[in-house]
């Protein structure tokens, strides 16, 4: 199987995230594996969506999350039987696919019954008299599975119910057995036999079958036509013809009218749940318009998913695209501390503590001798300026230094004015829309023993707009914090010019005891020389939680 690998950066992604992602695949399509596609677990926040208008770069494929669906476990040409098919042409799809279940579908490809060979199995070899005499089936199915021509025709497209006795007897044994049955209800099957055919044909049957290969008289076909009784003509001897008779039924009779079904877009956990019922042999697939996608049984939750994921800019399931946990991780390239990610098997996993996941992905450029397209060189270079705000973050290294050099030459861009381009053009509040989107734009969980926190961070250019908005933010701190379970919940508003950030927190109270920052107001605190959450808010929150 061919999978597609997605490489893909944190929910609620920031401009590093993306560009990182987008950047990555791009080297990896270099490199000529074109199944690696890049990928976002969120939409581009206001910076990124500057960036990418500006370089015109089409955003990378949106995916809400990674549950593994219906849809990537099913085979998407599934084995199907028509409903005016026989049981005969039923049982040689069974021998021919190998599948142990057919899903019949009428003239708009939608399934109306599901057969299983089980249960067609059980039909026609459990003992029963009665059953093995009597059938229900259409002429036409009856003729076509017999490969009989009709030398009359007196019959109908709808199902009769029919009893077979075969004429291998006296005539008058022959007469005797069938005495009592109503005509209509009777189909006799003979080889060349006159006195047997004609005692049939007197007494009005519903249909004559006339095996081997053998034509039925002149003045036979005529008094047939009188008495309305239905004659075929088939090539096979009597025994191969009986066995053939019973096997005309339509498949309709057989399936099961009612069965499980399933939308291809419902998870794999839905599927579990309904193939672990009782005499549950198969789930249908369907499509969004009802027609069948497939077939799903108990194998198909053993099958492998056709896609995978590479993480940039985290390594932390909690940050992931949700349904990341179901899926194999085959890459993790990240700037951050580790978290809990695991592995099936090794992988390729690439950190250092840079100021950007961009870095790292620029490195792997020169690694690989490979020159970065301009717009990607450009794309690179905004996430290195954005994470490391314009090369001024505490996180800052000479790497980062080094690469945004290399950049600036295949970009043709000047870094420190794109940068200050980058952050005037996003540093307004106001181009959020709402205060749940300025908390939610890059939000992040994190966790300390029994504690979890979050934390948002937004650059800005003065403080101007902050406060005119900030009882709007705290109450949405404040439903993230219920919504999450959160012990605090807080954002980060860092003013680029000053390099000072307010903190604004909704949480236990006694964090006032030990923040250790200036607390302006209740719920503010003033962080001067603050501006990395990576390397100074998050482990200055993790050690003041351990006093709590």
């Amino acid at each position: 199987m061919i999978k597609t690998t997605y490489v893909i950066g944190h929910r609620n992604p920031d401009t590093d995230s993306i560009a990182s992602a987008i950047g990555y695949a791009a080297l990896r399509q270099q490199q000529g594996d074109n199944t690696v596609i890049a990928a976002m677990a969120g939409a581009p926040n206001p910076q990124t969506r500057y960036i990418l208008d500006r370089l015109n770069i089409p955003d990378p494929l949106f995916l809400a999350d990674v549950h593994p669906k219906v849809r990537d476990t099913i085979k998407r040409q599934p084995v199907t039987v028509n409903q005016q098919a026989s049981a005969y042409e039923a049982l040689e799809l069974f021998n021919k696919s190998g599948v142990r279940v057919l899903p019949v579908v009428d003239t708009d490809f939608k399934p109306c019954g599901l057969l299983s060979l089980l249960h067609l199995s059980e039909s026609y070899l459990l003992p029963s008299q009665d059953k093995h005499r009597q059938m229900t089936t259409s002429l036409p199915n009856l003729a076509r599975t017999l490969a009989a021509t009709l030398e009359t025709d007196h019959g109908t497209d709808t199902l009769i119910t029919l009893n077979l006795f075969i004429g291998a007897m006296l005539e008058e044994s022959f007469s005797s057995r069938i005495e009592g049955h109503d005509p209509h209800s009777l189909l006799i099957m003979t080889g060349n036999r006159r006195t047997i055919q004609l005692a049939a044909i007197e007494r009005g049957v519903r249909v004559l079958v006339v095996t081997g290969g053998h034509q039925l008289e002149e003045d036979l076909c005529k008094l047939a036509q009188k008495h309305g009784v239905t004659v075929l003509l088939t090539p096979h001897d009597t025994a191969t013809a009986s066995w053939l008779a019973r096997l005309s039924t339509p498949v309709t009779c057989l399936a099961d009218q009612e069965f499980a079904a399933i939308g291809i877009d419902k998870s794999l956990a839905t599927l579990r749940q309904k193939l672990m019922g009782a005499n549950v042999a198969a789930v249908v697939a369907l499509k969004g318009d009802g027609t069948l996608a497939g077939v799903a049984t108990k194998s198909s939750l053993l099958a492998p998913l056709p896609y995978r994921l590479i993480l940039v800019d985290h390594n932390e399931l909690g940050q992931a695209v949700p349904g990341a946990e179901q899926v194999e991780i085959a890459e993790v390239i990240d700037h951050h501390k580790l978290g809990n990610s695991h592995s099936n098997s090794p992988i390729s996993f690439i950190t250092s503590p840079v100021g950007s996941t961009c870095t790292l992905v620029a490195r792997r450029y020169r690694e690989c001798a490979i020159e970065p397209g301009t717009q990607v060189a450009a794309l690179l270079l905004a996430g290195i300026l954005s994470d490391t705000v314009i090369l001024k973050s505490p996180t800052t290294t000479d790497a980062d230094h080094q690469m945004a050099a290399w950049l600036e030459e295949r970009s043709g861009l000047v870094a420190v004015d794109f940068g200050r381009d980058i952050f005037a053009a996003s540093s307004s509040l106001k181009n959020y829309g709402s205060a749940d989107r300025v908390v939610a734009a890059d939000f992040k969980l994190f966790t300390h023993e029994k504690y979890s926190i979050g934390l948002g961070q937004v650059e800005v250019i003065g403080f101007d707009e902050f406060y005119s908005m900030k009882e709007r933010l705290l109450e949405a701190l404040a439903e993230v914090k219920r919504r999450d379970n959160l012990f605090i919940a807080g954002l980060m508003v860092t003013d680029i010019t000053t390099e000072t950030t307010l903190f604004l927190v909704e949480g236990h109270t006694l964090i006032a005891h030990v923040m250790e920052y200036p607390q302006l107001e209740p719920h503010l605190y003033e962080l001067k020389n603050v501006m990395s959450r990576k390397k100074q808010m998050v482990p200055h929150l993790l050690k003041i939680l351990a006093r709590v």
